[in-house]
């Protein structure tokens, strides 16, 4: 376990950073970390640029991260943060099925994810055990992940084959956002975004953008 900070008491705490775009999620989440006598809120953070700014000022054992960020989501933040800070522990908390993204979480550097509808007390034993240098997932996706690595996995859902960029731009095309407010957002010009939705509808068999953004709407409905 990577060794904690000592405070001018002498106590030892790790240092939590959180990043969340939901105000009311990180104070609530700050009040759960400090009734504990072996960890400390260092700083919080709305988005992932923001995110990575303070991990390079604040030094944090430990960072707790949503998927869904203004601009850059969770994903991309972890592949990002993680080149610069390789050594970097970094849970997800966030309310998206975790069968589509405890993987693409783990792929990309992170060492664990929880759903924000679980209580304090599993949050704070999944935070300990990360910085245990354990990996976090729920038992069932335990079973999920080891049926893929021994070749057996079949999808659960057609959105499973999308990669992480699609994915994302997927989430976007259903909160209604056009092509160029997606490429503006994510920092890509629209005829990429172009791309990315034509591989989206090859990969769903959607036939049609009506359809793709009914599509799309749904999901996000579900995700909520």
């Amino acid at each position: 376990m990577k060794k904690p900070r000592a405070t001018a008491r002498g106590a030892r705490k790790y240092r939590v950073l959180i990043i969340d775009d939901h105000v009311m999620v990180r104070e609530g989440v700050a009040e759960i970390i400090k009734q504990e006598p072996d960890l400390d809120v260092c700083g919080t953070a709305t988005t992932a640029n923001e995110g990575i700014a303070a991990v390079g000022k604040l030094k944090p054992d430990l960072v707790i991260v949503d998927i869904t960020l203004p601009g850059k989501n969770g994903i991309e933040f972890i592949k990002d943060v993680r080149a610069i800070h390789p050594e970097l522990q970094i849970l997800v908390m966030s309310m998206h099925d975790e069968s589509l993204y405890a993987d693409r979480v783990l792929r990309a550097g992170g060492r664990g994810y929880i759903r924000k509808q679980e209580g304090g007390d599993k949050l704070i034993e999944a935070m300990r055990r990360v910085l245990r240098g354990e990996i976090v997932v729920s038992e069932k996706m335990t079973g999920k992940l080891l049926e893929k690595f021994s070749g057996r996995k079949t999808m659960d859902s057609p959105l499973e084959g999308l990669s992480d960029r699609e994915l994302e731009v997927f989430q976007l095309i259903g909160e209604g956002k056009t092509m160029k407010e997606i490429g503006d957002e994510l920092n890509l010009s629209p005829k990429t975004i172009e791309v990315h939705r034509a591989h989206i509808r090859e990969k769903l068999k959607v036939t049609s953008a009506a359809e793709l953004i009914s599509y799309a709407a749904r999901w996000n409905e579900t995700q909520r």
